[in-house]
């Protein structure tokens, strides 16, 4: 090997293009007054200001930026092209990131009435996802058999519940999927909607922002509010240095996981050839779903006393996560190939736009029906989450409640375990949808009807009320506040 040969830094040179420009998005943030007002994500900055360059590089030169010689040293057949890279970059950060924050451990103990509201926003979430779905198909279907649009195929708008729901590398991994039934350049496809979804999340909650301000119903928070190290280390854990240091030992958890989880999805699709792209299109999920047995274990030998100290961290754990999801979002708003997607303009716009109106509509009716005691915070972080990341939710809640005073944010994170249940079918109808134009109404009625479903789960209080037997409310000790208070179906108190 010749050390000094492009094959060896390339990829290496690719990564530190990629974190140099969330260095450049932050610092100009911090100095364009508007930018910093706009709430855009620093790695979605990032990553359209690559996006720019690569665009003009390739109307320039005739090659994307990461295509270059310096990025893409094509020294073999199988050697990897530079878009390629950051596709994989986007592919695997999805999965460890994932796996770090489902590798988080919590002491918090819920009421039931939080309990509740944590499965409503669960719910919510996949209802809007539901929603996405089911308009992203409408729409691709009309746009297919009415317009004669070329290059679609007509589960194409499912990649709007992705694309906005769920961020970057979902939207990658079934616009790849789908690139293998005839969606033209379906990778770009499913990036560029994502891409929309950040703009949308930030564009539409700083307008809300600003028309409930000057209504007098919110109050923007002028300072942003400190870190919080409380979980920097907690009671017996291992040393944060020592003859392995301790963010070693985190990440060291986070790769052998996902290692497994390699090997899960590659034994599956040995047993089930057919599905190999479908399984590995679940890196993120398998990997999630690992992390539950892996604490289980590291409790239990705590317990046993086999090892004395705790090992995860939940800050360095919240830190590798913060890392690769930065690191996702930036390579995959850079890797969109603009000229791919020419004919696709329309489509693409019409779905951003309808997205932002349903998710929008959907998410604050929700939220002023189920979370009367905190409608602005919970609309901001579930419209944030369900446009952009759960990060781009947070940002949005910041704004107005810096202090993280209502459960807003508790019922970001913790909504996930129930999103993920309820949400699994749609992964799979996904996957199923692209078969044909058949399977495509059919997932069309299915996801219609789960929809139907979950709203009545979504509203059994009011849906029920007249079965429901009124249960005196509860404090946050549980302890019942008095014989003469009933909770209504909200769960706020009721004389």
């Amino acid at each position: 090997m010749v050390f000094s040969a492009f094959s060896v830094w390339s990829f290496v040179l690719i990564v530190a293009v990629l974190l140099f420009s969330l260095l450049l998005a932050s610092t100009l943030k911090r100095f364009i007054p508007a930018l910093e007002k706009s709430l855009i994500p620093s790695s979605v900055l990032g990553g359209i200001i690559l996006l720019i360059i690569s665009t003009i590089t390739y109307f320039a030169a005739g090659e994307y930026l990461f295509n270059m010689s310096i990025f893409s040293p094509m020294e073999s057949e199988e050697a990897y092209t530079g878009m390629e890279v950051l596709e994989l970059i986007t592919y695997h950060c999805l999965g460890l990131g994932f796996i770090a924050m489902g590798m988080r451990s919590s002491k918090k103990k819920f009421t039931k009435r939080r309990a509740g509201e944590v499965f409503d926003s669960g719910v919510i979430t996949v209802s809007t996802y539901l929603l996405q779905a089911f308009f992203g198909i409408a729409i691709t279907m009309i746009a297919i058999s009415a317009f004669h649009v070329s290059g679609l195929i007509d589960a194409s708008g499912i990649l709007l519940a992705f694309g906005f729901g769920q961020g970057t590398g979902q939207a990658l991994n079934y616009g790849v999927i789908y690139e293998d039934y005839g969606l033209e350049g379906g990778g770009n496809f499913g990036l560029t909607i994502a891409a929309l979804g950040f703009l949308v999340a930030c564009i539409v909650g700083v307008i809300y922002m600003n028309v409930m301000r000057k209504k007098g119903k919110i109050t923007i928070v002028k300072e942003e509010k400190k870190s919080e190290l409380a979980d920097y280390e907690d009671e017996n854990e291992i040393p944060v240095v020592a003859s392995m240091d301790k963010f070693t030992v985190q990440f060291a958890i986070v790769l052998i996981v996902y290692a497994v989880s390699y090997l899960i999805m590659a034994g599956l699709s040995a047993l089930l050839p057919s599905l190999e792209n479908v399984l590995f299109g679940f890196n993120f999920l398998i990997g999630t779903l690992l992390t539950v047995p892996v604490k289980a274990l590291l409790n239990k030998l705590q317990q046993k006393k086999i090892i004395k100290q705790q090992i995860v961290n939940n800050f360095m754990m919240n830190r590798i996560g913060g890392f690769a999801f930065d690191l996702m979002i930036v390579s995959g708003v850079a890797a969109i190939q603009l000229p791919l997607l020419k004919d696709h303009w329309a489509v693409l716009l019409i779905l951003a736009v309808v997205g932002a109106v349903i998710t929008f509509v959907y998410v604050y009716l929700t939220s002023k029906t189920l979370f009367p005691g905190y409608v602005n915070e919970q609309f901001l972080a579930m419209f944030g989450m369900l446009t952009g990341t759960a990060s781009t939710g947070i940002i949005l809640l910041r704004e107005i409640d810096g202090s993280y005073r209502s459960p807003a944010s508790e019922n970001l994170v913790y909504q996930s375990l129930p999103a993920i249940v309820f949400g699994f079918p749609l992964m799979f109808l996904a996957t199923y949808a692209c078969l044909g134009r058949t399977e495509c109404l059919i997932t069309f009625a299915v996801i219609f009807l789960f929809f139907i479903v979950l709203n009545v789960i979504l509203y059994r209080r009011q849906i029920f009320r007249k079965w429901l037997k009124k249960a005196p409310c509860t404090d946050a000790d549980g302890q019942a506040e008095g014989a003469e208070t009933t909770c209504d179906q909200s769960g706020d108190d009721k004389n």
